[in-house]
């Protein structure tokens, strides 16, 4: 018979590639989670992991089980949630700032999708000011976004320096005119960093204007210009260029609008997930290089 309980470290290890985060999002030792995993290969009579020092990956047999695991954990969810007259229900509209999205928000989503089954998410994506226009239309529940500091709107659940990004900073800085990776307008980074560039004098020019941070990221590794971006968020591959070269950027906060009306279950379920993760440090991409570690 299979233990659930293994079950759970099992799926939370192939989901987050790592012993020590699915220790902590799992409440649990790192320990812990390495003897559930062990008792289940020994269960299934099959090895599920392959570890080394940089890396933990599914083998075949693994990823053959982590489908029928992750059913299994979604029948038990599913049982509970019936029998269980105060498990959060309805529908939930949550909006999330497209910084956000590629970082630890895809993987605390799975979670709750997968701890509340009689919750039916829709999920929309867009620049902060874009998403509060929607609430402000009753279009969401919840919104997760930035705020430049000193606004009020919102619950502050963390806050970010702003940092210049590029692949290559030398190469850059050399150009006579500083070339831009920006969001459009009403972006809040993209406010802010102009705001730096008038106060300081710089010459600029965009070169590269995107809705998509995917977008956005791929023209900075490209070596198109500079990106900016909350430090815990740099994308992997850009490394940050610091005063003096570039003009200081002002911090941004992160913060949680609740709808008035909406359903109060689901907006403390979700936000006491979203609050812990920001509390354990939001660090959604491997850590980026500054201009002083080259």
């Amino acid at each position: 018979m299979l233990d659930l309980i293994q079950l759970r470290s099992f799926v939370m290890v192939a989901q987050t590639g790592s012993f020590t985060l699915s220790a902590s999002r799992l409440g649990l030792g790192q320990s812990t989670v390495s003897q559930h995993l062990q008792r289940l290969e020994r269960a299934i009579g099959r090895r599920l992991i392959d570890r080394d020092t940089h890396a933990v990956r599914l083998t075949p047999d693994g990823e053959q089980l982590l489908p029928q695991a992750r059913q299994l954990l979604a029948l038990e969810r599913q049982t509970v949630a019936r029998f269980d007259a105060d498990a959060p229900r309805g529908l939930f509209r949550l909006g999330i700032s497209e910084d956000l999205v590629s970082g630890q928000l895809p993987g605390m989503l799975e979670d709750f999708i997968a701890a509340h089954p009689s919750v039916d998410l829709q999920l929309s994506v867009a620049l902060s000011s874009t998403l509060a226009d929607m609430q402000d239309r009753g279009e969401l529940d919840l919104v997760i976004a930035k705020r430049k500091i000193g606004e009020r709107r919102g619950d502050a659940i963390g806050r970010e320096p702003l940092v210049w990004l590029a692949s290559d900073p030398q190469a850059v800085l050399a150009k006579p005119v500083l070339p831009l990776i920006v969001f459009p307008p009403p972006s809040i980074t993209r406010a802010l960093l102009m705001e730096a560039l008038a106060r300081s004098g710089t010459a600029w020019r965009i070169v590269c204007s995107c809705q998509s941070l995917s977008g956005l990221t791929a023209a900075a590794r490209a070596g198109m210009g500079v990106l900016v971006q909350p430090r815990s968020l740099a994308p992997a591959g850009l490394i940050e260029i610091e005063p003096p070269d570039l003009p200081d950027l002002a911090d941004v906060e992160f913060v949680l609008v609740s709808s008035r009306g909406a359903n109060g279950a689901i907006i403390s379920a979700f936000s006491a997930k979203v609050r812990d993760m920001f509390g354990k440090g939001l660090r959604p991409y491997p850590a980026h290089a500054t201009l002083s570690d080259r």
